[in-house]
């Protein structure tokens, strides 16, 4: 493979690296999902030989470089054929979210002028369909491949074709030019690490979605530097591919970071089986966003519940004296003092093993929790089973992440980690962190505004948060610079430390802290169905729904005990004074959330205008 000083400075492009995969482990599996309850394989060779033939396919129908294709489907092998068969002959890819709607499709195939689509299944394609009839629709969209054609046999003939006919275009491409695979190589060979090859349309919490540029280079340089800091280099690499792939995340680490190491990626049957997944494969890396390493907390902690006596007693006292090993752990960054590992031992045999493997998580080497803030509790709890959580920050803007956690380093609470090989950073009066490293992205799609907004001409990125300093070169973010709460009485409040104080509470999903302008603060909380149901069904409170679940006195009481408690460790201006309970989950099609499950601030006065009038009367 490629040296490290080449890669810490991002100067591969990603076919180029597929390529030398081929080469050099043709034979070896590099993708797996199951089929018909089997999980099957396929190796490099054919990984290179299926993108290969989406880059004939692509050349046949007319595509050039710098032509954009966007991609509508859940994780399947396909998806990286398309990704990486578009990248070999210049072609720009977009993905979009399974969970986005028609408008949002139309919105970011229209905005990047996409002429073709690639989708999952039925309904991704009816979103397309549905995007082209409705408006103005897409005018530069000609083509629709699909990939799982059940259900559309009654649909207009090529609208859409089946995915296999985009290769066998290919297959004809090269028949009909017997210099097609030359050529290709030359056209991989011409690639240049800051040649854009993925859009990655931000969240748009305040505002429309934007069009990110990255290039070869971003995507290189973020997947090897995290694979540095984490100290990967020679580990094994399986990983399980749950998360969107339009997401900077997943596409960091299942496509780049495997394209780097090698090894296998395992497609997760759906987001609802990922756990079961994760037991069938256990894999050596892990990518979590909060809610997955919440629920293998909570699920494991149900499960103790309907345990007998002996191993009640057990996993409490397990629990009770591994905290204390893992806050000395925390101190040094590991256990200095033979007792300490020889006990960590005694209840790894007894306990620990035992637990790991049940989560499917006992051959992990790295784990990383993206995405999102997740409870300090939480982290606590995997990290007493020696199963530390690394977390890390970034922003799409950047490649992904800037910062991370390295191992065998003190702990500092909320801490991000010190900075990435390569990345410079420097803070602003206000604490607004600004960064600049070979991750930094190339700019908006048609908006020099927005670009020049946030990119200087020297390369500093403005990320827009908000971040103290700890520690050796660490930062703990505070909060997004947009989303400080200034009362009226001009007190500057960071919400999310509050919110995520709220939801440390098993009971609590989502907590949205307000009140901008006001004389105090305000909430509005989304109980956690399953564990508020589990803990009504307990007392034999009956409910039907999930509204009259929140209607009920007894969990109005229940959540107050939450807040109350979370009240006692903040300051009293910082004070949740009043709060109201969300009568239905929130949801990305309703626009209260973003695809990566975000809530849109900018839309809460007008969205929760009821419930805002509830905490602050007619005023608000």
């Amino acid at each position: 493979m490629l040296d490290h000083d080449r890669l810490i400075r991002g100067e591969a492009t990603m076919p180029g690296l597929l390529r030398l995969c081929a080469q050099q482990r043709g034979g070896q599996v590099a993708l797996r999902e199951k089929i018909h309850g089997i999980w099957r394989g396929r190796t490099w060779a054919d990984y290179y030989r299926d993108a290969r033939r989406v880059a004939f396919g692509l050349t046949q129908l007319g595509l050039q470089r710098g032509d954009r294709i966007v991609i509508a489907a859940e994780d399947v092998p396909e998806w990286f054929y398309a990704d990486l068969g578009a990248q070999m002959v210049g072609v720009q890819v977009v993905g979009i979210y399974p969970t986005n709607p028609w408008p949002e499709v139309q919105y970011i195939a229209g905005h990047c002028q996409a002429s073709l689509a690639v989708t999952g299944d039925q309904e991704q394609t009816d979103k397309v369909l549905d995007a082209i009839a409705q408006g103005n629709g897409l005018p530069h969209l000609q083509h629709i491949f699909c990939v799982d054609m059940k259900g559309l046999r009654r649909y207009t003939p090529g609208r859409p074709h089946a995915f296999e006919h985009l290769m066998a275009l290919g297959d004809q491409h090269v028949a009909a030019n017997s210099g097609a695979e030359r050529w290709l190589d030359s056209l991989i060979d011409a690639l240049r690490p800051d040649d854009v090859n993925i859009l990655v349309y931000t969240s748009g919490t305040t505002g429309p979605p934007k069009g990110a540029m990255l290039t070869h280079r971003n995507f290189v340089y973020g997947a090897y530097a995290y694979m540095v800091a984490r100290r990967m280099a020679g580990k094994p690499f399986e990983s399980v591919c749950y998360l969107p792939l339009c997401h900077v995340a997943e596409r960091t680490y299942s496509t780049v970071q495997h394209l780097i190491s090698g090894g296998c990626v395992n497609f997760a049957e759906s987001i609802d089986t990922v756990a079961s997944n994760i037991r069938e494969i256990a894999p050596t890396f892990f990518l979590g966003v909060p809610r997955i390493w919440e629920k293998l907390q909570q699920g494991f902690e149900f499960r103790m519940k309907d345990s007998g006596r002996l191993q009640r007693w057990l996993y409490r006292k397990g629990m009770q004296r591994g905290r204390v090993l893992s806050d000395r752990r925390a101190v040094r960054g590991r256990l200095t003092v033979p007792g300490d590992r020889l006990e960590f031992a005694l209840w790894y045999l007894l306990l620990f093993r035992n637990m790991q493997r049940h989560m499917g998580l006992n051959r992990t080497h790295t784990r990383m929790c993206g995405g999102a803030s997740v409870s300090p509790e939480t982290l606590k709890f995997f990290d007493i089973l020696g199963l530390p959580v690394g977390q890390g920050y970034g922003l799409t803007e950047a490649g992904g992440l800037c910062f991370v956690q390295v191992p065998d380093r003190p702990f500092i609470q909320g801490s991000c980690g010190p900075a990435m090989e390569n990345v410079e950073w420097k803070l602003g009066e206000d604490g607004e962190v600004f960064v600049r490293s070979p991750g930094v992205f190339a700019g908006y799609l048609f908006d020099d505004k927005g670009t020049a907004d946030i990119l200087s001409a020297q390369g500093w990125l403005a990320t827009g948060d908000i971040v103290e300093q700890r520690g050796e070169g660490e930062i703990v973010v505070v909060d997004r610079k947009k989303a400080i709460i200034i009362t009226s009485g001009g007190k500057n409040i960071a919400p999310s430390e509050i919110e995520n104080a709220l939801k440390d509470s098993p009971y609590v999903r989502e907590a949205i802290v307000v009140g901008e302008g006001r004389k105090f603060l305000g909430g509005l909380i989304q109980i956690d169905f399953d564990s508020v149901g589990r803990w009504a069904g307990e007392r034999d409170l009956q409910y039907t729904t999930f509204k009259s679940l929140t209607q009920m006195a007894e969990v109005r009481e229940l959540i107050q005990g939450v807040v109350d408690e979370v009240n006692g460790k903040f300051a009293r201006v910082e004070n949740v004074r009043r709060f109201v309970l969300l009568e239905k989950e929130l949801d990305h099609d309703d626009g209260e959330l973003t695809a990566t499950q975000k809530v849109r601030r900018g839309s809460i006065n007008k969205k929760f205008a009821r419930e805002l009038e509830v905490i602050y009367g007619a005023a608000a």
